[in-house]
């Protein structure tokens, strides 16, 4: 062992830090292919909608690539060694669903394309001032108080609307308006993953005595039921069934990844029918999209008619499509392009499409759940775990409801449909999730390619 060895390794490990890395390199080649795509979906749709390209066509496309490349050099900088294939699934989503929005309402695609600078820029602004997972994990209280804040600011009475029957809007001017329960899911998440973390053992061993057995004491568990269960409330008392659903999944679905134990799958089942039962009893609009789920023809004509006339839209697609800009869909199915958009792909791309649509959704699951299996921490992976729960519970719970196998919720599609606070949101979901992967460190492939080279260089000067 030498001095110089020692400088010479210490040399070494930060010039392979600045030497360009391999997913980042596969990263700009999967972004490099989305925008290819993107770019000849979105000429197929206006030659079939007008027969020729409209005249911002080009810089469209260099508005993409220009936000595509802004983003990954970002990554580049701030997280290094983090998956590099999330961000172009979100890419390809973002960029499929502007196509079909921009095919039906030009207004709101403008608005759309708004956002997505909007959400790039926070995505940003995230992995800037989240420069470590840990830091997350120090403020689980702030971040439960900011959720509950955000959560009971639609039930103020001067900022808060109600639009369509669930109040879950604030409104600040004229010109800014937004859901503040997009922001507050993913404070959720994080508060459920910090505490189940730390109190992973306490509900998972049984420590409590009852008579001549050892059970599980419920106390751990008496004051993240009391948090969820007042977010619960405030959802109910918003009118809004489809974010307490998604709420109620993550919680029950994390306290079973924390601890192992069926009993907790058990007891959320049993909550969940009795939930059921009484939104069922006590809340219109709950009653009325069960009885839409049941019987939608018999309201064809009223409360059934968006999702009947978008399934008999996505029968007309059968397996090829009608083709992108020869679909009829947007002339008769309302809000189209937020809460059915996925009827919108159906149509115009058909079985494929809509099917390419759903295994891109996969595929960014299958990506967070592998960031949380190589996490080293109980808090990073149960945190990665809770914010992939997000994305996925959102995307199940509106493809059943449009498919009909759950009531409709009404919930967006993660970065396909049109909305701006579910698009921002979700882009600093995606931050945090690649924040947490780059913590993980280099996989084991990459790991090894380090350490032999240091090997290398250290017996060369040794």
């Amino acid at each position: 062992m030498t001095p110089s060895g020692h400088r010479t390794a210490a040399w070494r490990v930060p010039r392979l830090e600045r030497g360009p890395k391999p997913r980042r390199r596969t990263e700009l080649g999967l972004l490099l292919l989305v925008w290819l795509i993107i770019a000849l979906l979105f000429s197929l749709a206006s030659l079939g909608t007008k027969g020729n390209l409209p005249p911002h066509t080009i810089g469209f496309l260099g508005g993409i690539l220009g936000l595509t490349i802004g983003v990954h050099l970002a990554n580049r900088w701030l997280v290094p060694h983090a998956n590099p294939v999330l961000l172009p699934l979100v890419a390809f989503l973002n960029g499929l669903g502007y196509v079909e929005i921009v095919r039906w309402n030009p207004v709101a695609a403008q608005q759309q394309a708004t956002w997505t600078l909007l959400g790039g820029g926070l995505y940003v602004l995230t992995l800037l001032v989240v420069q470590r997972t840990r830091d997350l994990d120090r403020y689980r209280y702030v971040l439960l108080l900011v959720a509950v804040i955000l959560m009971l600011s639609p039930l103020f009475p001067v900022v808060g609307t109600s639009i369509n029957g669930a109040r879950l809007w604030v409104h600040l001017g004229t010109a800014i308006q937004f859901q503040p329960v997009e922001v507050a899911k993913i404070l959720l998440a994080i508060f459920f993953a910090s505490y189940l973390a730390d109190k992973k053992e306490l509900l998972s061993i049984p420590s409590a005595r009852l008579g001549n057995r050892l059970v599980l004491d419920p106390r751990p568990l008496l004051p993240i039921i009391l948090a969820w269960g007042f977010s619960i409330v405030i959802l109910g008392a918003e009118n809004d069934i489809g974010f307490a659903m998604l709420i109620f999944a993550i919680f029950i679905t994390l306290l079973w990844v924390a601890t192992g134990r069926l009993t907790y799958l058990g007891l959320g089942l049993g909550l969940f029918g009795a939930g059921a039962w009484v939104a069922t009893k006590y809340f219109s609009q709950a009653h009325a999209r069960i009885s839409i789920w049941l019987d939608p023809w018999s309201q064809a004509q009223g409360r059934g008619l968006q999702l009947v006339q978008t399934w008999y839209s996505m029968g007309s697609g059968g397996v090829g499509g009608t083709g992108l800009g020869l679909g009829h869909a947007g002339n008769y199915v309302p809000f189209l392009t937020t809460d059915l958009i996925y009827g919108a792909v159906a149509e115009e791309m058909g079985f494929v499409g809509s099917g390419i649509l759903v295994i891109a959704l996969a595929l960014m699951i299958g990506a967070g759940f592998h960031i949380a299996q190589r996490c080293r921490t109980d808090f990073a992976r149960l945190a990665a775990t809770a914010l992939t729960l997000v994305l996925g519970f959102q995307s199940f719970f509106i493809l059943a409801g449009v498919l009909r196998i759950l009531p409709f919720t009404g919930i967006t599609l993660p970065f396909v449909a049109r909305g701006g606070s579910s698009l921002v949101a979700n882009y600093v979901l995606i931050a945090l999730l690649l924040r947490i992967s780059n913590d993980a460190g280099p996989d084991w492939a990459e790991s090894e390619v380090m350490e032999a080279e240091l090997a290398t260089a250290t017996s060369g000067t040794s």
